[in-house]
């Protein structure tokens, strides 16, 4: 039994919106003072800005992912991650749409390199739920630490790798998800520190609300937890990505906000691993619903293929007020989110 299920429905949506609205702000603090603290402290090389903002940013999933995993519910934690792929790839139709399709004109091939690893990790995820074979170590399925490992030599790939364009790094959020805010780097190093630890500390204690209360949410409602995790979940901790890409675009940063889509999605997977982790019951992947898991891994896959297109093609091809690539990869978006709807 979870532990709000005992409450009202418009209470829970309440705890929910109140908890994610926390997780949201607090995510985009981390973002900012994190790029601070890298430049600040002369680790801003792009390695160590790397790994201290790739955590800083995956914080929210993070911690609420695991707490669904401990919660008994890993419908919830894995719709989440993979609700996530999806509303990052809507994330960039809407940026481009708001930006009338300067977006992945101006960008370099690069980042094609970064979405064929984040599908594979997404179908490596896919075929670990749908394999009746299970190997663990302990109770941590094999394959979430294949996740693991193939994320860290494909990000060693992609240091190693030149971009079709400059200097800019296709990765995204692995290396600098948001610009430099003025007022977080005039502050000093000490005090960006103590903010940075403080938001992560707000995090750790907002995200296991938002993850019960949708667990909760969904037993009220009678849907499965794939859709309220692909849904409700995803959207919340996607907003940050949301308000860093946006950010990103303002200044004509346009590879730092597809990168910071892009380099989510492949980053996110690893979160699997975490949440696989606090589970000894054994291998979360097994616990999975099969048939709701599925349909929001292929269409994580289906809206990356096609923003994966976009990339490539890489020309205008605007007509009117409408983006082709990016307006398919919206409409797509709300399809899937009906096929699961239907499903659940």
């Amino acid at each position: 039994m979870p532990l709000f299920g005992d409450l009202p429905l418009v209470l829970l949506t309440a705890i929910f919106a109140t908890a994610a609205a926390v997780v949201v702000v607090s995510g985009i603090i981390l973002a900012r003072t994190g790029d601070a603290i890298a430049v600040q402290s002369g680790l801003g090389g792009l390695f160590v800005g790397m790994l201290l903002l790739a955590g800083a940013t995956s914080l929210p999933e993070i911690a609420t992912d695991v707490t669904a995993a401990m919660a008994g519910a890993p419908d919830l934690a894995i719709g989440d991650l993979l609700g996530s792929s999806m509303a990052n790839m809507a994330i960039l139709a809407i940026i481009d749409l708001l930006h009338r399709g300067r977006v992945w004109p101006a960008i370099g091939l690069g980042h094609a390199r970064v979405a064929s690893i984040a599908m594979g990790l997404t179908a490596i995820l896919l075929l670990g739920i749908v394999t009746p074979v299970r190997f663990a170590i302990g109770w941590i399925g094999l394959e979430t630490i294949v996740l693991v490992v193939g994320w860290v030599l494909a990000t060693a790939w992609i240091r190693r790798a030149q971009t079709e364009r400059g200097p800019a790094a296709p990765d995204g959020e692995l290396i600098v998800p948001i610009p430099a805010d003025p007022g977080t780097a005039a502050r000093p190093l000490r005090r960006n520190a103590l903010v940075f630890g403080g938001a992560g500390l707000v995090v750790l204690l907002a995200a296991p609300l938002m993850a019960l209360s949708a667990h909760a949410i969904a037993d009220e409602l009678g849907v499965a937890q794939t859709f309220v995790g692909v849904t409700l979940l995803a959207l919340a901790t996607s907003l940050p990505e949301l308000a860093t890409s946006l950010a990103a675009i303002r200044i004509g940063a346009y590879d730092l906000a597809v990168g910071n889509l892009f380099g989510s999605n492949a980053l996110n997977t690893t979160v699997v691993f975490a949440a696989d982790a606090a589970t000894t019951s054994g291998p979360i992947l097994a616990a999975v619903s099969t048939s709701q898991a599925m349909v929001a891994g292929l269409g994580a896959l289906l809206l990356m293929s096609i923003a994966l297109g976009g990339v490539v093609h890489g020309e205008r091809t605007r007509f009117q007020r409408g983006e082709p690539d990016a307006i398919l990869l919206l409409g797509a978006y709300f399809v899937m989110l009906w096929v699961l709807w239907n499903g659940a």
